[in-house]
């Protein structure tokens, strides 16, 4: 029989607070799949009505796919957190975009009727599994000339971008910089950052047993002063700077997705809509400018242009790589749709985890803007792609 593709929503989302990677960070003594299992009960308990057995699927993203995030993490984490036997998972690597890809993955089988619920999340421990561990490239990468090496580091590829954009400027990438850590200590004060966070137990050799309650990474206070004296450690007299750039850090998301039919009849509250993804490639030595093709792709097979969208919750890898985008489509460096609430240079970048962030903070603020209809969550991903997310505000006041 002929299927007819089924609206999907975003019902709801929730993270760990975010650490700084090392052996002095929030998660230090904390295992990776245990973050995540933190976040997937919290989703369950925030959703009474949804029984746990209606749960089709999990799927969970690592970059690093080994020790505690290994064994098919999306299974082995539904199982630890104790959803029925019957509820399968898997998992998925696309590196910075894994989460993202966890979402589009298990929403498109929701569209196709294969899914009635699914949740999907990502973690990075970065502290115990390094970007790049036990990874082995194929040398052909170099010797065939298919990359140039600056490819396989991403400071690197950053600094390339920089050179693809003259008119960003070290000067203009800390601006952007000092900014997103203003936009975070704001959101905080506000208290808009706070509801998606699951507390999260920590321990520590000088401490003993604690609970992580907020991100770690933020430097409120930041200046340029501050930016201008930092090191640039992938090239002499570069741009890119720790300062400019997300750390490396400890943390994991979760959301959960239903058939919008579905949804309601389980009581569960949509609150924003997928409408379309799109993912793109580029040339690696350049990753950062992946979500400019991504975006182009999807604007256009929806007959929509950057006018149309009202919110850009953007992944702040580096800030040249959020720059250029911007750059590309004509929007000003303080244009107010663009991380309202601040980005991963100030919050973190747990790698595979990050995409569902970008999801959870587009969901609040559209909660508080019923006057933006579509909004976007877009990213680059390590060795040259990018991905992008048009969503629609379920409450958007235009459809009353």
């Amino acid at each position: 029989m002929p299927r007819t593709a089924r609206d999907v929503v975003f019902v709801d989302g929730v993270r760990t607070p975010f650490g700084k990677a090392g052996p002095k960070g929030l998660y230090a003594q904390t295992r990776a799949d245990d973050l995540v299992v933190r976040a997937i009960r919290e989703l369950m308990r925030r959703n009474p009505s949804l029984p746990p057995e209606r749960v089709d699927e999990v799927a969970i993203a690592a970059t690093t796919q080994t020790g505690d995030q290994g064994l098919t993490i999306g299974r082995s984490a539904a199982v630890l957190a104790g959803l029925p036997k019957s509820v399968p998972g898997f998992a998925i690597d696309r590196m910075c975009a894994g989460a993202m890809t966890a979402v589009t993955t298990t929403g498109a089988g929701i569209s196709f009727g294969s899914y009635d619920v699914a949740i999907a999340g990502g973690v990075e421990h970065m502290g115990r599994h390094p970007m790049g561990e036990g990874v082995d490239p194929n040398p052909r990468f170099l010797a065939d000339k298919l990359v140039d090496p600056s490819a396989l580091v991403m400071g690197s590829t950053a600094e390339n971008l920089h050179d693809r954009f003259p008119g960003i400027t070290k000067e203009r990438a800390d601006a952007y910089a000092v900014r997103s850590q203003q936009k975070v200590a704001a959101a905080y004060a506000a208290g808009r950052i706070q509801p998606d966070l699951v507390p999260t137990a920590i321990r520590s050799a000088e401490q003993g047993w604690g609970l992580a309650t907020e991100d770690e990474p933020p430097r409120p206070g930041t200046t340029m002063d501050d930016l201008a004296k930092l090191k640039t450690p992938f090239r002499v007299h570069g741009n890119v700077t720790a300062g400019n750039a997300a750390g490396l850090n400890d943390g994991a998301t979760a959301c959960l997705l239903a058939a919008e039919d579905v949804a309601r009849d389980l009581g569960l509250a949509p609150r924003m809509r997928l409408v379309d993804f799109s993912f793109a490639g580029v040339e690696p030595e350049v990753m950062g400018v992946g979500p400019v093709p991504a975006t182009e792709k999807l604007l256009a097979r929806n007959s929509l242009t950057m006018d149309d969208i009202g919110l850009i919750e953007i992944n702040e890898a580096f800030a040249v790589q959020v720059l250029a985008f911007l750059e590309h489509f004509k929007i000003a460096d303080d244009d107010a749709r663009v991380n309202p609430w601040g980005g991963a240079i100030a919050l973190g970048h747990p790698l595979a985890s990050s995409g569902v962030r970008l999801m959870n903070q587009l969901a609040r603020l559209f909660e508080e803007r019923t006057d933006v209809r579509y909004g976007l969550t877009t990213m680059c991903v390590g060795m040259g792609m990018g991905g992008t997310v048009l969503w629609e505000n379920v409450n958007w006041e235009g459809a009353k």
